[in-house]
């Protein structure tokens, strides 16, 4: 099987004014010095210059033999339109097969899984574990224990004017889909879409992050040798290859990334009315209470930010929003957990993952450095450029206007803004982008109940943070500027679900009264129907219903 790679990248020059910049393309890429070979296909890398939730951004390719072009694009959906309009892909029993084949890959390729995203990332064996590993093979077993249950037509009622009649809602799939995933979290957030996807009965084509290249060239190698490749196909690459693939008709794209690319996705779609899931981001802030079991409180908020990914997750804390009076205690606990978790020198710490790679450690250095910034820092701040990584940096009342409160952080910093009633936070919250996530911290049971009613995000969990993704009974998604649409668990199936509604009715059952000629009788006997009401149906068909 060819393989070959596909990106899309954004303008740099707000972050980067005084950068030197090289690069072509829809914005602008930043070059740097990698290059890999994929069935005798060799790419330059370029960094890509999004600085949001994820990245299937960027790559100037050099190539030595062919390209994947509008054309070998169209004839690889082509070809999977043949699959899709064999039916095969319908049938449970191809369903399951395919995802129980995912499952027996996650279980003999853990180690190469893992290996691959420590390469890419850095990530610690257990972070990668539960992350990558265990959640994948979650969506799968889910999928497989349910799948008959959520293939089952739904019932419905019907109303007495299709009387008789019975309806149902039907599930079906939608045909060739697209999935672009991200470097973040690269083999889960690659999965589970597909997972979704192929428990719906669809055929697809992955788009794995080449900023995350050890485990997208791993996915390649897997995919091809564990799932039908008539059915399901991975393609790697460069922005010439995702805008060839972009062009072309698909029944469903999903995409994670930043809104930017997001609406780059969404306009590309539009051209031929593809419907979209787009999982974005955003700025997902935590509210901390001054009634809080302050120990427990800093562990969580520290595990669902250094502790996951080292901060560059689309769900994870952003910033922390408390009051004046109790902010210093709240630095002073999660300097003593940072210290707990990473060490007295967390530079040297192996329970971090490193920053994805030089252009995202530059942006956050940018960030951290800015004039109205740098002498915010309370904690943390060191830096070390050629291992790619930022001390866990906290920064306390970060201006409103600098750049580090006005786009996604992504990484390993940490500003807490303070207000004087923590009910002041709900406004700071919702005059920013409505987040993907919102986090609170507080025992206070009014707090809590306006907290989930006034705070616009795409979820919410309370005294906890990242954790509300691990409940399969949730939907995963964002709303506004960090996306549209969800998936996990029975959402996921429905995100590559068309709903189609089917009404079964006998010859039996005729009523005159809906056919010409329109006498008052008829219309008499119509608008009882129509009401609703027995009493006045059996007036009208005896003559004695009055208007």
């Amino acid at each position: 099987m060819t393989i070959v790679s596909a990106g899309l990248f954004k303008d740099c020059t707000r972050c980067f004014k005084s950068s030197n910049i090289v690069g072509v393309g829809l914005g602008g890429t930043l070059t740097y010095r990698h290059t890999y070979k994929i069935n005798r296909v060799r790419f330059s890398g370029s960094i890509p210059s999004s600085f949001y939730c994820c990245a299937t951004l960027s790559i100037t390719m050099e190539e030595e033999k062919q390209t994947f072009d509008a054309d070998k694009a169209a004839v690889l959906v082509n070809e999977l339109r043949e699959t899709f309009s064999s039916g095969k892909t319908k049938s449970y029993e191809w369903r399951t097969s395919q995802l129980e084949s995912i499952s027996k890959m996650i279980d003999e390729k853990e180690k190469e899984i893992i290996e691959a995203v420590h390469k890419d990332l850095s990530k610690p064996e257990l972070e990668a574990f539960v992350s990558e590993i265990s959640m994948t093979k979650s969506s799968c077993k889910l999928a497989l224990k349910v799948l008959k249950s959520w293939m089952m037509p739904e019932k419905v009622e019907t109303s007495i004017a299709t009387y008789p009649s019975s309806a149902e809602i039907v599930s079906e799939p939608l045909g060739v889909v697209l999935v672009l995933s991200t470097w973040n979290f690269p083999f889960l957030l690659s999965l589970d879409p597909v997972i979704g996807a192929i428990a719906a009965g669809n055929v697809v084509v992955l788009k794995p992050s080449e900023i995350a290249p050890a485990t997208s060239t791993l996915l390649a190698k897997l995919l091809v040798e564990y799932a039908d490749e008539s059915a399901i196909r991975v393609v790697e690459g460069a922005v010439a290859e995702t805008s060839a693939l972009l062009e072309q008709k698909w029944d469903k794209i999903f995409f994670t990334g930043g809104a930017r690319v997001g609406r780059i996705v969404m306009a590309a779609a539009a051209k031929h009315l593809t419907p979209v899931t787009l999982e974005l981001g955003g700025k997902c802030p935590a509210v901390v209470d001054s009634n809080v079991n302050l120990q427990v409180t800093a562990r969580r908020i520290i595990s669902g930010k250094w502790a996951c990914n080292n901060g560059q997750a689309c769900i994870g804390v952003d910033y922390i929003i408390t009051t004046k009076e109790f902010a210093p205690k709240l630095i002073d606990a999660l300097r003593s957990v940072l210290e707990e978790f990473f060490g007295k020198d967390p530079m040297e710490s192996k329970d971090r993952s490193r920053i994805i790679n030089s252009f995202h450690f530059m942006r956050l250095i940018n960030l951290l450095d800015e004039d109205k910034v740098s002498d915010k820092i309370v904690a943390g701040g060191q830096r070390n450029e050629s291992q790619l990584q930022i001390a866990p940096t906290i920064l306390l009342d970060v201006p409103e206007d600098s750049l580090m409160m006005q786009e996604e952080i992504f990484g390993p910093l940490l500003p807490i803004i303070t207000v004087e009633k923590l009910e002041d936070s709900f406004n700071m919250i919702n005059r920013k982008q409505k987040p993907l996530a919102a986090y609170l911290f507080s025992d206070d049971e009014q707090i809590k109940r306006k907290f989930v009613q006034n705070v616009f995000a795409g979820g919410i969990a309370i005294n906890d943070t990242v954790l509300q993704i691990t409940v399969p009974g949730l939907p995963f998604g964002g709303v506004g500027e960090s996306g549209m649409g969800s998936y996990h668990g029975k959402y996921s199936f429905d995100a590559f679900s068309h709903k189609k509604a089917v009404l079964y009715r006998s010859f039996g059952g005729e009523a005159p009264t809906r056919y010409p000629p329109y006498t008052p009788g008829k219309q008499k006997q119509m608008k009882a129907l129509l009401s609703g009401n027995l009493f006045n149906i059996i007036l009208a068909l005896l003559g004695w219903f009055k208007d």
